[in-house]
């Protein structure tokens, strides 16, 4: 027989966020590679974990080497605001809100396209960074990382 009415006591543990395997982020900058053929440009594809951190990093023959550091601070930035980095570039213009952000954070932060968030049941759980082409080129190889994100984890 159990007592009626009792309270609930909070549960003292943290709650679970999922995280991106390694395997997932191989076949996520698999696909994003994928894309990136398709268009004829070598790109460096980086997919980080919730806190902006390195999972994985792959740099396509023929890719620049300053894209390795952008596309990581691309995932980092889309990881650390929670948001895709192209959403980020109206508002750090001279006299708007977040003018000067791309200057915080030892300069890892990026307010151009081509990071976004992996998100999984509403949670960001990690994000891909893609730097190589043109800002529309970047965007186009990371939303198929993305969209390789979304179908494995559905």
């Amino acid at each position: 027989m159990g007592i009626k009415n009792q309270p609930q006591v909070p549960s003292t543990e943290a709650p679970t966020i999922g995280t991106v395997s390694l395997d997932v982020a191989k076949d996520v900058i698999d696909a994003a590679e994928r894309r990136a053929d398709a268009i004829n440009t070598p790109m460096v594809i980086t997919v980080a974990n919730s806190e902006g951190n390195l999972i994985a990093q792959h740099r396509m023959d023929d890719a620049w080497l300053a894209s390795v550091d952008i596309s990581r601070n691309k995932a980092y930035t889309a990881a650390a605001l929670d948001m895709p980095t192209h959403d980020l570039a109206e508002p750090s213009q001279p006299g708007e809100s977040l003018y000067g952000l791309q200057n915080t954070n030892e300069g890892r932060m990026v307010v151009f396209g081509g990071g976004y968030p992996l998100t999984q049941n509403g949670e960001v759980v990690g994000a891909i960074g893609v730097s190589g082409g043109a800002v529309d080129q970047d965007m186009d190889v990371a939303k198929a990382g993305v969209s390789r994100f979304n179908d494995l984890t559905a």
